[in-house]
């Protein structure tokens, strides 16, 4: 008799409500941040010139920290049994090895420019996720930063950062 090879059950790391109430006091805070420096600002409306500079940032903050609120009571609300799983362990390793590499990409723009980046940030997926073979990887990420550097700087002229491989070539 042959048995089916036992399933683990992955531990909950983080509740969809402890996600919701984390996420609505960040943004009732980014709110406060906003109404404050509008007010610095002015956000009235003024007679034969229009709005103040503050004025619109500080109704969409109105507007934002009423829904974060209304998101808040609702997850406060809810009873802490039997809470909806929002990730695992497993579930967040994934997510980091995502974002990690997105923010490491960022930080690389600064250095050797986006065009570079770019190219290693997609052979860097192809190869790793995609499984892709390395010349297949090399000639799609090289590709697409060639036609995007040829698109942005030549055609459009809009001037993105460049690195020292770029210098080189005279841009």
């Amino acid at each position: 008799m042959s048995h089916a090879p036992e399933v683990q059950e992955e531990r909950p790391l983080v509740s969809t409500r402890a996600a919701d109430i984390a996420v609505a006091l960040l943004f009732l805070v980014a709110s406060a941040v906003v109404i404050a420096d509008s007010m610095r600002l002015g956000f009235n409306w003024r007679p034969n010139e229009g709005p103040a500079p503050g004025y619109f940032p500080f109704y969409i903050a109105v507007v934002m920290a009423l829904a974060s609120a209304v998101n808040l009571a609702r997850a406060v609300a809810l009873p802490p049994e039997g809470e909806a799983t929002l990730t695992t362990r497993p579930g967040f390793m994934r997510m980091m090895a995502i974002f990690i590499p997105a923010v490491v990409y960022v930080a690389a723009t600064t250095w050797i420019g986006i065009y570079v980046a770019s190219a290693i940030y997609i052979a860097g997926f192809m190869i790793f996720f995609g499984r892709f073979a390395l010349w297949k990887a090399a000639g799609v990420s090289l590709s697409i930063a060639a036609i995007a550097f040829m698109m942005f700087e030549v055609w459009f002229l809009v001037p993105l950062p460049k690195g020292p491989l770029e210098a080189a070539i005279g841009y």
